[in-house]
């Protein structure tokens, strides 16, 4: 099992990984804040990225919403989605996660859903992204298009026949959406057939908070037990978005309760 962690220090991911001892790491390719959504530039340590045996993954933009039905959003985020794809697999990248979004108040559900299916139809039409696309799980929202089992199985109604639709589970988004830990792993897989990342992290908040805001790992509310058991059944590569001064030691305390 692959055990890494989010790294927050761009200019140098390998060394830092490196340093806390991942097999692999999370990055962003771009400002995540960046309302703009510009196009990625290459990164000055492509080279040595790709040349590591420490894999990548890159989390896509957070402003990204595919499912919009604001053609000013939706539009400019299915470009973002490919442009940061690209970017992911110039870094050879194993894939990009991207938040499954939400609508607004008032707004049709189904129409979201439709256009998660439009954004692999239509690039199936250019020959696919260059990275599988890994939905993740979102934390709150009335309207999220991936925070209960429920919508996640309707979003996989319309996206699941894709072969480049992954799954991301992040466990503080669960938690803070009302899903319980235990035994979630089997829960989504009998819904998505697969989980291709895990986010584990724990939360500061209480359940079904609809507040996503992460902690180490034996901080938080959740169970640290639960924590290794979700990790130890999704048998799937692990990143910890957890707070920074605190990371290394979270992963080493999981690579000690999996071994």
């Amino acid at each position: 099992m692959r055990l890494g962690a989010h790294v927050r220090t761009d200019t140098d991911p390998i060394g830092t990984a490196e340093d806390m001892g991942a097999d692999l790491l999370q990055m962003f390719v771009t400002d995540p804040q960046d309302r703009k959504m510009p196009k990625p530039e290459p990164h000055p340590d492509t080279d040595r990225i790709r040349s590591s045996p420490i894999d990548v993954v890159v989390h896509s933009s957070y402003i990204i919403n595919v499912a919009s039905l604001n053609n000013r959003l939706r539009m400019p985020s299915r470009k973002a989605v490919e442009l940061q794809a690209a970017a992911a697999a110039d870094l050879g990248a194993i894939g990009l996660v991207v938040h499954g979004g939400h609508l607004g108040d008032g707004e049709d559900d189904a129409e979201g859903f439709a256009n998660w299916r439009k954004l692999f139809e239509r690039q199936a039409d250019k020959g696919g992204f260059a990275v599988p696309i890994f939905i993740e799980n979102t934390a709150g929202g009335d309207h999220a298009m991936a925070r209960t089992l429920g919508s996640i199985e309707r979003l996989w109604d319309a996206v699941g026949d894709f072969d480049q639709a992954g799954f991301c589970l992040d466990t503080c988004h669960a938690w803070a959406g009302g899903e319980d830990l235990v035994g979630l792993v089997e829960r989504i897989r009998d819904i998505t057939g697969r989980i291709d990342l895990v986010h584990l992290n724990n939360s500061r908040d209480e359940f079904d908070s609809g507040r996503d805001r992460h902690a180490n790992l034996t901080d938080g509310h959740i169970g640290s037990e639960v924590l290794v058991e979700v990790a130890r059944a999704a048998a799937a590569p692990v990143i910890l978005e957890t707070p920074a001064e605190g990371v290394a030691d979270d992963l080493a305390f999981l690579r000690e309760q999996l071994a």
